[in-house]
Formats: structure tokens, sequence, C-alpha cells
């Protein structure tokens, strides 16, 4: 699941985009729903593409509900809206909630592209992709908020390696996942 989270963090392809809630699957309880950021802009192939990394790695399970978009706004702005949207009072500065065994419901967190996509090659080559890797370089802010029982993960990355490209992009990537 980690080389999953790394692939769905370094991969995005700019998509014509569209904006609002998307409405859940037949399959999903009526109550699940993504809240997207305003503004920000659907990114129908990366979702896809997350989706078969995802099959790739359980490939006996049911893909989870899934979208990955992005925005122009910082880290900060979009992770403000997903804690506010969540119910969440504050977004903690990393994880480690004050050296409190509990991880904060929402936290910063930094990272490092080159590493991220080392992490990632087996699928990226599982999944027959040509990316090269030697231009993931630069260091990255993100922001992860919990899910509730309704709505999913949300990671928040700024900037971000696009693998179809293999060019690191200024803009904010938000992927939300079940």
């Amino acid at each position: 699941m980690r080389n999953l989270k790394y692939l769905m963090l370094v991969a995005v392809v700019a998509i014509a985009g569209c904006k609002g809630e998307t409405k859940p699957e037949s399959t999903e309880p009526a109550t699940f729903q993504f809240t997207i950021y305003p503004g920000s802009r659907y990114l129908q192939q990366v979702t896809e593409l997350f989706k078969q990394a995802s099959k790739a790695y359980h490939p006996t399970e049911e893909i989870p509900p899934m979208a990955v978009y992005d925005s122009e706004a910082s880290v900060d702005q979009v992770a403000q809206f997903y804690a506010k949207a969540y119910g969440y009072p504050s977004i903690a500065p990393d994880a480690t909630n004050d050296l409190s065994a509990a991880k904060p419901p929402a936290y910063y967190r930094t990272g490092d592209m080159a590493t991220d996509i080392k992490a990632a090659a087996d699928m990226i080559q599982k999944l027959n992709l040509k990316v090269d890797t030697s231009k993931a370089a630069g260091t990255y802010r993100a922001a992860e908020i919990a899910p509730k029982p309704n709505r999913p993960r949300v990671t928040i990355q700024r900037p971000y390696f696009d693998i179809t490209t293999s060019q690191v992009v200024d803009r904010t990537i938000i992927l939300m996942a079940r």
C-alpha cells in the first residue's frame, strides 16, 4: 500500500477537469462522497492509473473509490479546506502529535521526490510506464487528512513529480482514496 501511495503522489497528468461534488458509485453507500476543492481539476487518466496500481497490488480485491485532482492553491489552503470540511479543529505540524502515541487526524509532512520514485519503481515497471526517474528531484510539503466513515483519506502535496512527462510540477495534487 505504501508503494501505491508513493505512485499516487508522483503520477499526475494535466487533463480537462470538472468541478463540484461527484456522485457516489452505485456500489457505495449513499452517504459516501468526495468533497472537491473549489477550482480544482479532475485528473481522469491519473485516477485510472491509480486504480490500475491498486488492482496490481491487490488483484483479488475490489478497487476502492478514488479520485485525483490538482489545483493552483497552496498546500496550506487545500489542507485547511479539508480539515474544516471533515470537522478537524486544526492541522498538526507533523505526525508526532507532540510525542503522543496517536497520530493526529490532520497533519503536515515533508518528503523527497527521488526517494518516493525509487520506492515506486516496482509498480512503475509492473504498469509498463516509461519514466525518467533521474528528473524526480527536490523536496515537497504535504498534508494528510484522515478519513471519516463517509469520506476518503486525503493526501495533498506540492510540488509533485509527473511520471507521464518526467517533470516536477509546481501545482498541488489532491489524492482522495477510501
